[in-house]
Formats: C-alpha cells, structure tokens, sequence
C-alpha cells in the first residue's frame, strides 16, 4: 500500500495541497517496500513507514503483525529482503544498532538494556565519556550526566547506583542515554508495560519535551488509551503487511481495533462484557486446592486460600503487592517456611515446580524469556519439555505422541506461524506466550497458575486467551488468575482475592453488582488489618 499523498488526511503539518512538501515537513526517516522473510515465516511483505520530525508516530498492530521486526530492520538487526530505507533522505543500511545510534536513530527497549551494576553516569555517558589526557574525566562525566537528567526532569544523584531506582526511571535514564548523541529519531519499545498510571505521566512528559525539540518519536504500545493520548500519527501493521497510516485524532478507537485485527468488532465487544460467572461453590465442595496460613518471610505474609475445580481466582493488587509472590509459593517456585497445602482434601507438600506439576499444578510465569520459553528452541520442542521433565529426561516422549500433541495445541491456540519447527525467538511476544500456554496445558493440568499472561500482548491475542482461560474453567480447571488490569481480572474471574503490601487484605465474590471501585476500595483500606 503507498503511502498517504500529501495534502490528503493523513498528510503531516506543513504539508501543501499540491503535494509538495517544505524541508521541515520532509521525512527524517522513510522505510519504503520493506520486506524479510525467515525461514517458514514472512515476517515482512512491502511495508511503509515514515517518520516527521517533532512527531509521535505510533506503531500498531497485533503480535506477529511486524512491528518489532520493522524497528529491528531500520536499526540494522535485521538485514532486509527488499525495499530501501532513507535517513535525513539518504539511503541507508546500518549493520547493527551501535552505527544507527550514531547515524541519530536510538532505541529505547521494552527490557531496559542497561547495566544495573554501574552507576546512573556510567550508563548514560557510556562510549560518550569526557576525557582528559586520555583518561576519563568523571567529574565532568557526571556533571554532563547530571545537564543530561535534568532535561528528563529527574532530580536523582548520577552517581548513585542504577539498579536502586525504579523501572520508571531506569527508563527515563536510557532516554537520557539515547539523547546523549543528539538523536534524531528515538524509538520507545513498549515503554509504558511496566510503569504506573504517575509514571507513565512523567514519562509521557518528558516525550512531550523531546517532541518540541523537533525528534522523531516512533511509539509501540498495546495500551491503546495511551497511544491516543500520546500520538500524533499512526501506521498500522496486519500480518507483516502495513494496512495504512492514519491521523490519531481521525481515526477512532473502533475503527484502529478492525484494522489491527482484520475482524469485525465482536472482538473488541468480547472483550468490554464481562462474562456472569455461575460456578456454584457447594457447600461441602472439596476445594482442589486448601492453602492455610502459607507465607514466605521476605515474600508474602501468612494467607489462607481455596481454589475450587471450575472456578476461577483472581488476584488483585498493585505491583509488588504479592500477587506472584502467591503464586509461586503454589507453584513451588519459592519454598513457603509456614503454613500446609491440601490437595483434594488430602494433606500434600512439594519444594520444586517439579513435585507441583506431579499434583497435577502449572505454573506460567510473568517473565516469560526467564523462566519460560527458550528462543533457541522450536515450537514443537517448547511445547513439550514441561511433559518430557514430568516423564524424565531418559524416556524420550514416542514422536507420533508429540506431533499429535504439538498439532492440537497450534490449531487450538491458534499459534501463528502453524510452523512446529519454526525456533520460537521468530514468533511475535503474543505467540510465545501461547506456546508457554500450550506446554502447560500438555501436561494436563487440574490447576492451572498464570501470572500476567496477556501482558505486552495485543487485543485479539488478549481475546483469544481469555476466551481460553474461561473454557478451561468451564471444562473443570481451577485457575489463579494474576493480572494488573483490574477489569481484566473482573471480566474472568469467580472470586478476586485483593492483595496488598505483601498481605492478602480481602476476598471477594464476582457478583452483577461487583466492580473494580470495590476492589479499589479493599486495595485502599487494607481490609480489616
């Protein structure tokens, strides 16, 4: 698809009718029929993009549409099939990320890249250190770091260590670091997944700043509220084909929704009713899980908690309340030292995932690239190494086993590319995440524990997980449900345990009358500590 002409809706400011455009209007960057293929996948198909200075430019679409794919191409990560890229309206092709910066294109990740070891002047200034009769001058580098921090409005102490601030701030630091050498052009990465509704704030100030300086902005987000706040423009990317590109205030919420996911709005409708639950705890239920008084010193406070077959838990919380904290003590990913487990009705006890997965638990982690999939591997070996570490390393699984396992779980989580070979560090984030599902599910769980699974991931994806979650209830599994979006929580969600400080504070039953305001208020009050 061309671009939009310039003078048409969608033109940047500045543009004139006739389709000329004056040099502060010219592009800073233009990615025009871009393409790259991996093997077994088209991760890109002739795709536009272009970048006007003192713009946001937001960068949409599902997981798997390209997004990433296309920021690593312009960075020089990945070298492209076809198609030409102009900076400053010069043909360009970085060999990797280090000579995009000093071409003025830097980026800032999702996992902040820098080095929590070192101070916050040595992570901004680094490779760009004042020096004097060749040897680093630190005065003058912290002091440099300091002029630097203080255009991001942080008042913080450059040389204090970077791994004791917040991730907020570690991200305003690598910002910092990015403008050091007087970038052009700054891509945020997600930038906002992991920060509260003041950071995100703060953060978008300073976004705010860097665009009246005339840089570039591409943003990637799949907080959609945010991204109407904060952008100026938008291109939209279906299945590695770019859709279009579009005015932020001429196109509404809907309309962006249907083109990212090339569905009618059922989804998004899917997604704004919350379902009315039914399961009926019976009195004299055997819960399938009994925790009492189970805690970790250092971790989560002493907590009693039932979870029945069918239903689905959900836990409230701000970050760093204990929500996962909970969740790993059940997974046995940390060892409680208080409290007993039972496990349908039956005293029971296990120090490692291992020995909760031969109770039939399963636990997906939040930090999917630590302690889930392994980018190295296929989809098909993903898949099963949570049945192949129950059965044990020396028993190979029979191969019609596993591609009769691995074909079910691609077709019923709609894993894209359908490619069981295909090493899962070429799937988009919301596909990984599927794969991580469908290994857990191989192993036939009747507790299913899942810390933030729809994080980073787009609505469609989001929809097709939670559509799942609420199957497998229906089905008769018992589901902890860890989310940090409240009417997410709500939406799935039988009975919503509130956690704060560490603490379970309160529970409460997901009635028609129940929302997020009575969570908020038990999150606010602290229960009856």
């Amino acid at each position: 698809m061309t671009s939009t002409p310039a003078g048409a809706p969608g033109s940047p400011p500045g543009a004139s009718p006739g389709g000329g455009l004056p040099d502060a209007a010219r592009p800073v960057v233009e990615m025009s029929g871009i393409s790259i293929e991996f093997p077994g996948v088209k991760a890109l198909d002739g795709v536009d993009l272009r970048l006007f200075p003192g713009e946001v430019h937001a960068l949409m679409g599902e997981n798997g549409a390209g997004k990433s794919t296309l920021i690593k191409a312009l960075t020089g990560v990945y070298g492209i099939d076809a198609g030409e890229i102009r900076v400053g309206g010069e043909a360009r092709l970085f060999s990797g990320p280090g000579e995009a910066q000093a071409a003025g294109v830097a980026t800032v990740y999702q996992e902040v890249n820098l080095c929590e070891n070192l101070t916050v002047a040595e992570n901004i200034m680094l490779g760009n250190e004042p020096r004097r009769l060749g040897a680093i001058d630190w005065r003058r580098t912290r002091r440099q770091a300091a002029e630097h921090l203080a255009t991001m409005g942080l008042d913080i102490d450059p040389a204090s260590s970077l791994g004791s601030h917040s991730i907020a701030v570690q991200q305003l630091v690598a910002i910092s670091r990015a403008m050091v050498v007087d970038a052009k052009v700054l891509i945020l990465d997600e930038p906002t997944s992991s920060l509260d509704a003041d950071e995100v704030a703060r953060l978008f100030t300073v976004v705010r700043q860097l665009r009246e300086r005339d840089v570039a902005i591409l943003f990637v987000s799949h907080f959609i509220e945010q991204v109407y706040e904060i952008s100026d423009r938008m291109t939209v990317l279906r299945n590695g084909a770019r859709v279009g590109e579009y005015l932020t205030a001429e196109i509404t919420r809907a309309e962006l929704v249907s083109r990212m996911i090339g569905r009618t709005m059922e989804v998004l409708d899917d997604l704004q009713v919350r379902t009315e639950h039914t399961v009926d705890a019976a009195q004299g239920q055997v819960p399938f899980v009994r925790a009492v008084g189970l805690g970790r010193r250092g971790g989560v406070q002493p907590f009693d908690l039932d979870v029945f077959p069918g239903e689905v838990v959900g836990l409230a919380g701000l970050l760093g309340s204990g929500r996962t904290e909970l969740a790993r003590l059940l997974a046995g990913a940390d060892r409680a030292d208080s409290g007993t487990v039972e496990v349908k009705g039956a005293p029971a006890r296990w120090r490692t995932p291992r020995g909760a997965i031969a109770h039939k638990i399963a636990f997906s982690s939040e930090d999917r690239k630590a302690e889930g999939v392994v980018g190295d591997l296929t989809v098909r070996e993903n898949i099963v190494l949570g049945m192949q570490a129950e059965r044990g390393w020396l028993r190979r699984l029979p191969g019609r086993q596993v591609d009769e396992i691995v074909d079910r779980y691609v077709k019923a989580l709609n894993i894209r590319p359908a490619n069981p070979d295909a090493l899962l560090r070429n799937l988009s984030g919301g596909n990984q995440q599927k794969v991580l599902l469908a290994r857990w599910l191989a192993t036939a769980p009747e507790l299913l524990l899942l810390d933030e699974p729809t994080r980073g991931i787009d609505v469609g994806a989001k929809a097709e997980i939670q559509r799942l979650v609420a199957d497998l209830a229906g089905r008769g599994m018992a589901v902890v449900f860890i989310s940090a979006e409240l009417e997410e929580v709500l939406r799935l969600s039988h009975r919503v345990a509130v956690m704060r400080d560490r603490e379970k504070v309160g529970e409460l039953t997901n009635t028609s009358d129940f929302g997020i305001d009575d969570v908020v208020e038990l999150i606010a009050s602290g229960g009856d500590r």
